[in-house]
């Protein structure tokens, strides 16, 4: 039976359900998890969407096998899964679940290269033994620098003990900072990064070609791309007393930091008809701009250089600008 309802995948546990959820709710999309079954949930938001909570690896599975529609993981994860054919990747770089899949030796062991690898493997008596989950990146990644001959050991969890224990030589595993790494006496292989890899969106080909599901791809990506692009960027309002609108305009530009996006908007404040201020020679007009936060004091303080006053600070959520390329690429599915 061919389903109609939409489905989206999210992280069940751990700091990558967190930094996911916060995302999402940053976004506009604040998931509520359904009290009496804890891995559905559901988005305000988006009324027509159930929120399934899987596991990581969990995730990639149902969404290539069309389970789920949508999904959030890894890319490290999708990577592996090497399911291009069931599987596009919307956005693979939402800003969170940063880390690297790496080769990891014991420090004891004289391999700082892959190429050190490739002959140490060369001379051992058995295969060399790799404990990781990434099976298939880690087997395109040894075979690429030439290393063999090599096993690999299906495992999960704390990998960084396995050398010590005695039942892998080496490991491939994530590593954020590799302090955890080096507390366990383990060595990152120069040149032995697999992947870069942040948390991303993906869907199941066959269900972008239904239009509501498309359609929630689209509102997703919209949204998502639209708060990365205001994420450290701040709408300053400010009082500027000048001659006229053209005049202020002169001033504003003249300063370094207080072009905006494309350029500040200056409008006329209407004065109150009792105060001092309309019965000058001089008019006062708004300024509104965006600015970074890497600038900020340089703003205002250029802002009261002008006569700027009662400057006001805004944090901004969203910045939407022209189509982005993963929005029309969506787009283009229904043409």
């Amino acid at each position: 039976m061919t389903r109609t309802d939409i489905r989206l995948a999210l992280p069940s546990k751990g700091r990558l359900q967190i930094s996911t959820l916060e995302f999402l709710a940053h976004c506009g999309f604040d998931v509520k998890q359904n009290s009496t079954r804890g891995y559905i949930g559901s988005i305000p938001a988006l009324p027509n969407v159930t929120v399934l909570l899987q596991r990581p690896s969990d995730i990639i599975t149902s969404v290539s096998n069309g389970g789920v529609d949508l999904g959030i993981t890894g890319y490290d994860v999708i990577a592996d899964a090497n399911v291009d054919d069931q599987v596009n990747v919307l956005h693979n770089a939402l800003g969170f679940g940063r880390c690297k899949v790496v080769i990891a030796v014991p420090e004891a062991l004289p391999i700082h290269t892959m190429a050190d690898l490739a002959r140490y493997a060369a001379t051992m008596p058995t295969p060399l033994r790799v404990a990781t989950k990434y099976h298939h990146l880690t087997r395109n990644f040894l075979a690429k620098h030439g290393v063999t001959p090599f096993v690999l050991i299906n495992a999960e969890g704390s990998l960084e003990v396995v050398p010590e224990i005695g039942y892998a030589d080496i490991i491939v595993d994530i590593a954020e900072t590799g302090s955890t790494l080096q507390a366990n006496r383990l060595r990152v292989i120069e040149d032995g990064i697999l992947l870069t890899s942040q948390s991303s969106l993906v869907a199941n080909r066959a269900a972008l070609l239904r239009p509501a599901v498309r359609a929630v791809a689209i509102e997703l990506l919209e949204y998502f791309e639209a708060h990365q692009r205001a994420e450290g960027y701040f709408m300053v309002v400010a009082n500027v007393r000048g001659a006229s609108l053209e005049d202020v305009g002169r001033k504003v530009t003249l300063q370094t930091t207080l072009a905006g996006l494309q350029g500040p908007t200056i409008a006329p404040v209407y004065p109150n008809p009792t105060s001092a201020a309309a019965n000058g020679d001089a008019h006062w007009f708004a300024v509104t701009l965006v600015v970074s936060r890497s600038v900020m004091t340089n703003a205002v303080e250029q802002l009261r250089a002008i006569g700027g006053s009662g400057v006001v600070v805004t944090p901004i959520t969203y910045i939407f600008e022209e189509q982005p390329t993963r929005v029309a690429a969506l787009r283009a599915l229904s043409q």
